[in-house]
């Protein structure tokens, strides 16, 4: 019996649907975290990124100021919420939005130069299809920064729980994963107040 992902898909959706208007405030303090995780992705101007599952589009001003003016930033979020939070913050004017699946994304094969995907990992519902479906539209040897602004200790801690060697974000689940789904993966980090795995496309 196949698992069915559109409960998955709408579980995700609910879950930020009713945080979408206070997830800013909650987490005030991330920015430096993004800034530090997007500078290490290496973009260049008039490169293509797309911020896979963008939220309220913390990552988008500073994709936009990494790629330059003929650069084009996407963003991709499942949750038509989210993308209203972002047009509130005033950071729709950084980037395209795509209310889509990071799953079934709009886009051609091999069109992104780099995807970026802030908390995305442990939310996709699937990940095998999704991580896939970025491997499908990001060019050979192109990147995946997967990146949190706490590590896996600091999450689970804040959460009240323990962390467990099945967890996704662990590295040698992680790079089995993404090996698996046409990812290498180059560099890992989890401390306390960073956490981000950065692939290439193979």
């Amino acid at each position: 019996m196949t698992h069915d992902l559109t409960d998955d898909r709408r579980a995700v959706r609910e879950f930020f649907t009713e945080r979408a208007a206070r997830w800013d405030a909650r987490f005030p303090e991330d920015g430096p975290a993004y800034a530090a995780a997007i500078a290490e992705v290496g973009l260049r101007p008039g490169e293509t990124v797309l911020d896979a599952g963008c939220g309220t589009g913390r990552a988008l001003p500073l994709l936009r100021t990494a790629v330059g003016p003929d650069g084009t930033v996407l963003g991709a979020d499942l949750t038509p919420a989210m993308l209203r939070q972002v047009v509130t913050a005033g950071r729709a004017r950084s980037a395209s939005l795509l209310l889509t699946d990071v799953a079934r994304l709009p886009l051609r094969d091999g069109s992104l130069d780099a995807v970026f995907g802030a908390g995305l990992i442990s939310h996709l519902p699937g990940p095998e299809t999704g991580l896939r479906e970025l491997a499908r539209v990001v060019r050979p040897q192109g990147r995946l920064a997967l990146f949190h602004p706490v590590g896996r200790a600091a999450l689970a801690a804040r959460q009240g729980r323990q962390i467990t060697a099945d967890d996704i974000r662990a590295e040698p689940r992680l790079r089995a994963l993404l090996a698996a789904t046409g990812w290498r993966l180059v560099s890992y980090v989890d401390e306390d107040d960073r956490y981000l795995a950065l692939a290439v496309r193979e």
